[in-house]
């Protein structure tokens, strides 16, 4: 993560969704904020009195007012801690440290139509993306599946910006999207974009793939905590440093908590910014950067997802 991190004073907090909070954040002093543009995210830290918590959030706002920056968070069933925190004890008033904005997940501007597919919680990028495609007068339809009883926020504000042009599935009436109706009889040149869970995610690769849509037309993003699993030890090759990856924490989280410098954005084995070069060990891989000829070099690593699987690893650090 980048050194850079910008004070923000949490200055409205309100429910959109049942199991989804929206946090409005200003500067601490009365400036704007930093510009930023459709698909961007945060990262926020939170300290607990137990740990130090990091998480990327999508900015919900409109990229036009950089006057305040608007994050959603739903609280999780399996939560590591961060949704937790911020539905439990941020409160108005207080102040949060956050990155800059960056953005791994902007519309692309050359399509013929764009297609948005979010899956709950998922619409979050793209509350950033509608009012710019609509600004440029872009073709766009938007394709919502959520859970009313948990999820399902925005649902109002979408249907005034997109009328016709919204499409809601809700499970727990009993309304599901067909991926294959979705995706048929589109117009060359038709871009798709999906946030979601990754069974979403898969889904739509999978059916786009079966009706011949090329790959690059194809864009998504999920940020996804790190999954838990056998403790292992790594060495710092440099320094000589031994740490010990908890169960539950990852090579990222255990680096940044014994205050070792590195680089990160996404935390979700996306971006490719965490890259750490590996001298020794096997590696699980859970990223979607690395291509297949580097995962199998086993000479590199991205530690905010991926583990050991064995007892230790010796990081180029």
């Amino acid at each position: 993560m980048s050194n850079y991190t910008i004070p923000v004073k949490v200055s409205a907090i309100k429910e959109v969704a049942p199991a989804i909070r929206e946090f409005t954040l200003v500067a601490e002093k009365d400036d704007d904020l930093l510009a930023f543009s459709a698909g961007s995210h945060v990262v926020v830290t939170m300290k607990s009195e137990e740990a130090v918590m990091r998480n990327a959030y999508s900015l919900v706002s409109n990229p036009n007012d950089a006057s305040c920056y608007k994050i959603s968070v739903r609280l999780q069933e399996e939560s590591r801690g961060g949704s937790v925190f911020m539905h439990s004890v941020v409160k108005e008033g207080d102040i949060l440290s956050i990155t800059p904005p960056s953005n791994l997940f902007a519309p692309y501007w050359g399509a013929k139509k764009h297609i948005l597919i979010a899956g709950g919680v998922g619409v979050t990028p793209f509350m950033s993306y509608i009012p710019q495609l609509l600004q440029s007068e872009e073709t766009v339809e938007m394709h919502y599946m959520f859970h009313s009883s948990k999820t399902g926020a925005y649902r109002d504000e979408l249907e005034s910006q997109l009328g016709n042009r919204l499409f809601c599935y809700d499970s727990d009436q009993g309304v599901r999207g067909n991926l294959t109706d979705i995706l048929s009889d589109q117009p060359v040149g038709t871009h798709v974009y999906i946030c979601g869970p990754q069974s979403l995610i898969d889904g739509v690769l999978e059916t786009a793939e079966a009706l011949g849509w090329p790959r690059e037309a194809i864009h998504f993003e999920a940020f996804k905590a790190p999954e838990p699993g056998k403790p292992f030890d790594i060495e710092l090759s440099k320094s000589g440093v031994k740490l010990h990856v908890k169960a539950d924490s990852s090579i990222l989280e255990t680096l940044e908590a014994a205050e070792v410098p590195i680089e990160s954005s996404c935390r979700g084995g996306v971006c490719g910014r965490c890259f750490v070069s590996v001298l020794d060990g096997d590696i699980e891989h859970r990223d979607e950067f690395l291509s297949a000829d580097e995962k199998a070099s086993k000479k590199c690593i991205m530690p905010c997802v991926s583990r050991a699987t064995g007892p230790s690893l010796v990081l180029d650090l």
